[in-house]
C-alpha cells in the first residue's frame, strides 16, 4: 500500500485542491492512504481538511498535528504515522496528474530492487514567468525537474525533488530519518534535508529512478518571484549546504567549497552567454544566485540565524 504524506504549514489556499487531485487519481482508494501532517498551522487548514474528508469519504485520510516546528520534524512524523510500505511525499502547494499514484504503485511492484523514485516537477505560475528566469533559476525557485519522457535511473549527483519523491519505508530504517537541523522551519528557507537522505542512500549503493508519468504541478505565487524571496532562498541554500556538509565532516565542507569555485566559473560563462544572446537579466540573476549561495556557505554566523 502507498502512504501519501503531505506536510503543511499555513497553505489553506492550496491544501484542498492537492488532496482533491490525489483523490481523483486512477488508483483505487483501498490501495493508498493520505497522511497529512499539520506543522502548527494557524490558518484554515483544518477546516479545509475536514471539507475534503466530507467530500471524499472513500479515501483513507488521517491528519496529525506535529508541534515540533520544522519540515523535517513533519516529514519524520509522517513516516511514523504511515501504514504503507511505499511512502510518497507530495508538496502542499501542488497538483498531481491522474496517473500519479498508479505510476508509483506499478513501479515499486515491478522493481523490487529499487529503493526510491521521483517524477517531473512542472511550475504553474499564478502570474507570468519573469524575464530573468533561466533553466537554472527555474529549478531553484520552482523546483522544476524534467528529465525527458523515458523512465530511467537518475544521473549521478541528481535525485528526486523533495516535493515529488517516493521511498520504500525500509529506506529510513537503513539511513535514518530526516535531519531535523535541516529543512524549513516556519518562514525559514533552510533546506537540504532531502539531499542529505539521497546522499546517504547513494553511499549505501541504493538506486532511485525517474518516472516521467508521475507528474507534480508546483503552484508558484507572485511573492516567490520577488527579489527578497530570491535573495533569502539563495542565501539559505548556501547556509543549508554549510550545515549539511560540516555535519558530515570538514573534508566534506572543503569539497563543497571547491565545487562552489567550479560553479562560479560556470555561472560566469553562462552569464556572458546570456548577455551575448540578448538576455542580460538571465545572466545577471545567475551571478546574484551564486553570490548569495557563496555568502551563505562562508558566513559562520549563519548557523545560528
Amino acid at each position: 500500500m502507498l502512504s501519501v504524506i503531505i506536510c503543511t504549514y499555513n497553505r489553506d489556499k492550496y491544501i484542498y485542491n492537492v488532496l482533491k487531485s490525489l483523490a481523483e487519481n486512477t488508483l483505487p482508494p483501498e490501495k493508498y492512504e493520505i497522511v497529512l501532517v499539520d506543522n502548527n498551522c494557524t490558518d484554515n487548514t483544518q477546516s479545509e481538511c475536514a471539507r475534503f474528508a466530507h467530500d471524499f469519504p472513500s479515501v483513507t485520510f488521517r491528519s496529525f498535528v506535529e508541534t515540533n516546528q520544522g519540515l523535517s520534524h513533519a516529514r519524520n512524523r509522517g513516516i511514523s504515522e504511515s501504514q504503507g510500505d511505499i511512502l510518497v511525499y507530495v508538496d502542499d502547494d501542488a497538483l498531481v496528474n491522474k496517473e500519479y499514484l498508479q505510476t508509483y504503485a506499478d513501479f515499486f511492484e515491478q522493481h523490487q530492487d529499487i529503493e526510491a523514485a521521483g517524477g517531473p516537477i512542472i511550475p504553474k505560475y499564478e502570474t507570468e514567468e519573469p524575464a530573468w528566469m533561466s533553466h537554472f533559476t527555474k529549478a531553484l525557485i520552482t523546483g522544476y525537474k524534467y528529465l525527458g519522457d523515458k523512465e530511467k535511473e537518475f544521473p549521478k549527483n541528481d535525485y528526486p525533488g523533495g516535493g515529488n519523491a517516493a521511498y520504500r519505508a525500509s529506506v529510513f530504517e537503513k539511513v535514518g530519518l530526516f535531519n531535523v537541523e535541516l529543512g524549513r522551519k516556519g518562514d525559514s528557507l533552510v533546506g537540504a534535508e532531502e539531499k542529505d537522505i539521497f546522499d546517504k542512500m547513494t553511499t549505501l549503493g541504493m538506486r532511485f529512478y525517474y518516472l516521467p508519468n508521475a507528474i507534480l504541478y508546483h503552484l508558484i505565487p507572485e511573492k516567490k518571484l520577488s527579489k527578497d524571496y530570491f535573495d533569502r532562498l539563495t542565501y539559505s541554500i548556501g547556509k543549508s549546504e554549510r550545515m549539511r556538509t560540516l555535519a558530515i565532516g570538514k573534508w566534506k565542507y572543503v569539497k563543497r567549497l571547491i565545487s562552489e569555485c567550479i560553479k562560479w566559473a560556470a555561472s560566469i560563462v553562462l552569464c556572458i552567454g546570456h548577455t551575448l544572446t540578448g538576455h542580460p537579466k538571465k545572466g545577471w540573476k545567475l551571478i546574484q544566485f551564486r553570490w548569495n549561495v557563496t555568502k551563505g556557505l562562508l558566513e559562520k554566523q549563519s548557523e545560528v540565524q
